[in-house]
């Protein structure tokens, strides 16, 4: 879930070079040579508002590529999971990332990922309630556009809600704008819940990897560093008052 970018105009006019046809980022921005898919075995849908469109501090593109067994949408509504996916599935079976807000008081103690019942509620065996999962959606766009999907694609309301409590915040930075605190990328969304339900850091560590390389290019893009200071220069400062001879001091 992902929130409007401040300076993305301004990276516009920094990189003006063609866009790579499988991330749609300029090339200075892209890092798809140096993504190595991992393999992961439970299925994740990301839903991509048509407004979003993976715009330049986007990671979409960038999560699905991430991984082996990740399927991407644009659009605003699908009649079923399996319409949407691709191939028969369980909304029962699924889970998708809950955008209401969750008590701290009522978050599970020591979990950084839960989930809650219709009702906004923890449910109580929470390690059962996350083995059965065999995929996750995840609506991409601001917290308006999510909503949108979420509202759109009545089928969800069948799948598990999962809530993020992450521990760290977004590695956007001052880069991006987030309404709360556990407003992540949909990239750290992804990393935060595969890593978890399939007890696999490495997940985590990938995605976030790529994650980071992929802010350091639109750093070193849009944000150029000033240029050093010349060399032996000193401050100016105001020269010495000289004193006159009808100067009474």
């Amino acid at each position: 879930m992902e929130d409007d970018a401040g300076p993305e105009a301004q990276a516009a006019e920094v990189v003006e070079e063609d866009i790579d046809p499988r991330c749609l980022k300029p090339r200075a921005l892209c890092i798809c040579d140096e993504i190595t898919p991992v393999a992961n075995r439970i299925v994740l849908l990301i839903l991509q508002h048509p407004q979003e469109q993976d715009k330049l501090l986007g990671t979409a593109r960038v999560t699905e590529r991430s991984l082996t067994n990740a399927v991407f949408r644009i659009g605003l509504s699908w009649p079923s999971l399996a319409k949407a996916l691709g191939r028969p599935a369980d909304p029962r079976r699924w889970a998708v990332l809950f955008l209401g807000s969750t008590q701290a008081g009522q978050f599970p103690a020591g979990r950084d990922i839960a989930v809650f019942d219709k009702q906004g509620k923890p449910v109580k065996d929470q390690d059962d309630a996350l083995a059965d999962i065999e995929g996750v959606v995840v609506l991409d766009g601001t917290w308006s556009q999510a909503k949108t999907l979420w509202w759109r694609n009545p089928w969800v309301l069948k799948a598990s809600r999962i809530a993020l409590r992450p521990r760290q915040p977004s590695l956007y930075g001052n880069l991006r704008r987030e309404p709360r605190r556990e407003g992540v990328s949909t990239l750290e969304a992804a990393a935060l819940v595969l890593g978890r339900l399939e007890d696999r850091p490495d997940i985590a560590t990938a995605l976030m990897g790529n994650f980071a390389l992929m802010l350091e290019r639109y750093r070193a893009a849009a944000l150029p560093k000033a240029p050093p200071k010349p060399a032996g220069r000193r401050p100016w400062r105001r020269p010495p008052r000289s004193r006159s001879r009808k100067d009474p001091r």
